[in-house]
């Protein structure tokens, strides 16, 4: 635990100079958050400066190298997911801001990148061995081989986007990420520890720290830079240490905001209706009259709970 604390403590320093010296530059730059006409409730962000994902993604990145060194390979293999994914949610937050709108890469354009990454990485589970899985709540693990290969593909395409889609209120991705990496990270220590692990902790100071400035309201967007990083660090570390089976129990809100967006949308061909007054649901609680700190932190404490349940079998 010792090792964690570590992590924490460097992350959250370096995240809070990086993000306290990245606000004024993304302002000079002019990289500041296109706000969708349509969600009335966000009209007095406009100009906020977003990609903030650059601070603490680096902040942790460089934590978990100085902390655990070159690590051992599935370490430097998601530390390369996380960090693929970065350069292209700021390819994708570069284009939003030269055409001063919300649309960046084509849609077919991040899916094709997601589809390589999530074969390549799931290609590397099955190659390295990498195919145990371990069942929530109990001490129970099996082999499912190359069966890694469908189930990875689908585990990287539903958590990345889930976890863009949860970016949408001040706090809110930045707080069910920081409870969800919290709760890996002790699980794959109990389970037996790792870089992997010790990447978990960075990763929570480093939001932590983030979370100084993101909540509301927020000083800072995270951007797709910080959104799509973060899920596809999710992925890659759920994955590689047999603890996919844990992402829809600690990732509840990230299920939420999918599932949400899929009902809303099937619902509305099929009928010209609508389930919600918006979709992801955080905005249809917006909707409703309730306050962005109170959604986030409804979304935040609801992942605590349940993270922490995964813990039990360790009690």
């Amino acid at each position: 635990m010792r090792g964690a604390l570590f992590c924490l403590l460097l992350s959250f320093t370096l995240s809070a100079a990086l993000c306290a010296a990245a606000i004024p530059l993304l302002k000079k730059l002019g990289a500041r958050q296109p706000i969708l006409s349509y969600v009335k409730e966000h009209k007095d962000k406009g100009g906020t400066p977003t990609m903030g994902g650059l601070a603490f993604v680096l902040a942790a990145s460089i934590a978990s190298l100085i902390l655990c060194g070159f690590g051992d390979k599935p370490f430097r293999v998601a530390l390369a997911v996380g960090l693929g994914y970065l350069l292209v949610g700021f390819l994708d937050d570069m284009l939003k801001k030269h055409r001063q709108n919300n649309l960046g890469l084509r849609p077919y354009q991040k899916t094709l990148f997601q589809l390589a990454v999530a074969t390549i990485a799931s290609v590397y589970c099955c190659l390295e061995g990498l195919t145990v899985l371990s069942i929530p709540y109990t001490k129970i693990t099996f082999d499912i081989g190359w069966g890694m290969l469908p189930l990875g593909i689908f585990v990287f395409i539903a958590t990345v986007n889930s976890v863009n889609l949860t970016d949408g209120l001040d706090g809110l991705a930045g707080s069910v990420c920081a409870f969800f990496f919290l709760a890996l990270g002790t699980l794959i220590l109990l389970q037996g520890g790792g870089a992997s692990s010790s990447l978990c902790f960075c990763l929570v100071g480093a939001l932590a720290a983030y979370l100084i400035f993101n909540t509301s309201r927020a000083s800072v967007f995270m951007g797709d830079t910080g959104s799509l990083s973060l899920g596809g660090f999710a992925a890659s570390i759920a994955l590689f240490t047999g603890n996919a089976l844990v992402i829809p129990i600690a990732g509840a809100a990230f299920v939420l905001s999918s599932i949400s967006v899929i009902l809303q949308v099937i619902y509305y061909k099929k009928t010209g209706k609508r389930i919600f007054r918006m979709a992801p649901i955080h905005h249809h609680f917006q909707e409703k009259g309730y306050s962005e700190a109170k959604i986030s932190y409804t979304y935040a404490v609801l992942t605590a709970v349940l993270s922490a349940t995964l813990l039990l079998p360790f009690a």
